[in-house]
């Protein structure tokens, strides 16, 4: 069953100005009906939680500055969220769908209808689920495009594709985790990677099929890729021909060209290639990348693309990717990343030294916890955490906490703004106590502040890369450097004149960057590691962003029909 798409209504009295851009605006309508079916992959029948009956889920499309409503229709056996990743919801956080920190979850049989309201974002995003692991099932491309009378800043490409990649796990997704949190354990490897839900050609099992994406030589195509895979940071190429990097996160880039990508889970990546080599059939592949003591399973998947009238079998069989731990790679790669001058993205905006009001160094950790269920494996439970914060998600959301004063003991104001406690973090932490402090504490800021935030990586636990992701904002992304953070010497080194804006940073193994905002969407925002593992151990904070002076600087009243919260 694809998409159900209601229509569109254009206002033509409705105009959408930000700081940055005034569009007229239209409004879009989408049902998603999500329930189980089952599919057939590795030679093995799983039943999963999917959005109308398809893995991915539905591509949802606008233009920038519309308002989409979706309907979101509960029809399996457990309850669930949903998130706009990367839309950035002005005033809006009631529908930003983080279960437990802005609204309870979708009941089963339950309907919720999320209005999402784009502003500035082009380009590629996507939606997911935003509880336990379901989002490995429930996702799907959200694609942004310009809005009436704006142009890309290329050559309007000749056809686009979307790709999806994914992890494969021959399980329900929300089981994997339920267990793996019940036993204190870390959770399974996939039991294989998919591109748009194709497992390829390298698993052995002769029923998987391939993805195949059709060209026209001569062609120019824009690829909208998105990483949805779980714990896993991926490269991707397609053998014989070059990319062009135009947007990360639904902004446009300095354009530049490159044998492969490095995306992590969250990021969207637009890409523009032409179909120039020898008519044929040549592999696309992706593998993981890792810095970490703990690499994800090494598989590489592969799709096809396919020229148009080709005689013969593939052209080009010989795969060629970086090595899983190539981390010199990766880090050419994300370095080459640079914001644009152009009319099509919003001004530049970076905070000054002298703006920035809050600063925060946040040390992310791998830690350990006493496990007390009775399925405990060990006495301890692996963990995550914060500035030595593992974040607990409460059983009323932090949002109707925070807006409904008279609901107490939901969250604290208390998350340090620095590790309560410095060491070397990049170095032999072997010997390191590695317990977390459990809690629900926020950070809270004024509407205006300025805000500079430092990750600093920590070699606890396995050590390695994180993808961080902030909701309700992009940032700058103005820096990064090994080891640990230099507070008087490192700041010199910030690229203000042209750092990317973006949603999701890859912070490297024994490593920190910086990033900076305006804290400008009054609301309760998540932020959070992108591996999904780590977010369930509690590698996540909340950031609450008080009222303007104004009603257009204050969050929006909360829609009727919110779900409630089964212990309210």
């Amino acid at each position: 069953m694809g998409l159900v798409k209601q229509g569109s209504v254009f206002l033509g009295a409705l105009f959408l100005c930000t700081l940055f851009l005034c569009c007229a605006a239209d409004v879009q309508y989408y049902e998603l009906f999500m329930r189980e079916a089952n599919f057939t992959q590795l030679c093995n029948t799983t039943t999963l939680l999917v959005a109308n009956d398809s893995y991915p889920g539905p591509e949802i499309r606008a233009s920038r500055g519309d308002t989409i409503f979706v309907n979101v229709h509960n029809q399996g056996n457990y309850s669930f969220t949903i998130h706009w990743h990367g839309v950035k919801q002005p005033r809006n956080p009631w529908s930003d769908g983080p279960e437990y920190v802005t609204q309870c979850p979708i009941q089963p049989g339950a309907n919720f209808t999320y209005e999402v309201i784009l502003s500035d974002e082009i380009g590629t995003l996507w939606w997911h689920a935003h509880s336990d692991w379901s989002r490995g099932s429930i996702h799907g491309a959200l694609v942004i495009l310009p809005a009436e009378n704006e142009t890309y800043p290329f050559p309007t490409p000749d056809g686009e594709q979307t790709i999806i990649l994914e992890s494969w796990f021959n399980r329900d997704y929300k089981q994997i985790i339920d267990q793996a949190l019940a036993q204190g354990i870390v959770p399974p490897q996939p039991d294989a990677y998919a591109i748009n839900g194709h497992l390829g050609d390298t698993t052995g099992c002769p029923n998987d099929t391939l993805f195949r994406m059709q060209v026209q030589y001569g062609n120019t195509y824009l690829l909208r890729i998105v990483n949805a895979a779980m714990n896993e940071e991926k490269f991707f190429a397609i053998m014989n021909h070059t990319l062009t990097v135009v947007a990360r996160d639904a902004s446009y880039v300095q354009n530049f060209t490159t044998d492969y990508i490095l995306i992590s889970p969250g990021q969207t990546m637009d890409v523009l290639v032409v179909a120039n080599q020898n008519t044929g059939q040549y592999y696309m592949a992706t593998r993981p990348f890792s810095d970490s003591s703990a690499p994800p399973v090494d598989y590489i998947t592969t799709g096809v693309f396919d020229y148009i009238n080709s005689m013969g079998g593939l052209n080009a069989s010989f795969i060629t990717l970086p090595a899983e731990n190539d981390t010199n790679a990766a880090n050419n790669f994300t370095t080459q990343l640079r914001n644009t001058n152009i009319t099509q993205n919003p001004p530049l905006n970076v905070p000054t030294d002298a703006e920035i009001s809050t600063r925060l160094y946040i040390a992310i950790a791998g830690n350990t916890l006493p496990c007390n269920t009775s399925q405990c494996v060990n006495t301890f439970r692996f963990a995550a955490s914060l500035n030595n914060v593992s974040f607990v998600l409460p059983r009323i959301d932090i949002l109707q906490a925070y807006y409904n004063t008279s609901i107490t003991g939901v969250f604290t104001e208390d998350f340090p703004l620095s590790p309560p406690e410095f060491y070397n973090f990049t170095g032999d932490l072997s010997s390191l106590n590695t317990a977390a402090l459990p809690g629900t504490k926020v950070v809270m800021l004024n509407y205006g502040d300025g805000v500079e935030i430092v990750l600093q990586e920590t070699q606890t636990g396995p050590g390695g890369s994180h993808p961080i992701h902030l909701h309700g904002y992009s940032f700058y992304w103005v820096g990064s450097g090994t080891g640990n953070f230099n507070n008087q010497t490192d700041p010199t080194t910030y690229n203000l004149v042209d750092p990317p804006l973006i949603n999701t940073v890859h912070v490297p193994g024994r490593s920190w960057v910086a990033l900076r905002f305006f804290a400008d969407n009054p609301g309760v925002w998540f932020m959070h590691c992108h591996f999904d593992r780590h977010a369930s151990w509690g590698m996540d904070t909340v950031f609450i962003v008080r009222n303007g002076t104004t009603t257009g600087t204050s969050i929006r009243p909360p829609p009727p029909g919110m779900p409630t919260c089964p212990s309210s």
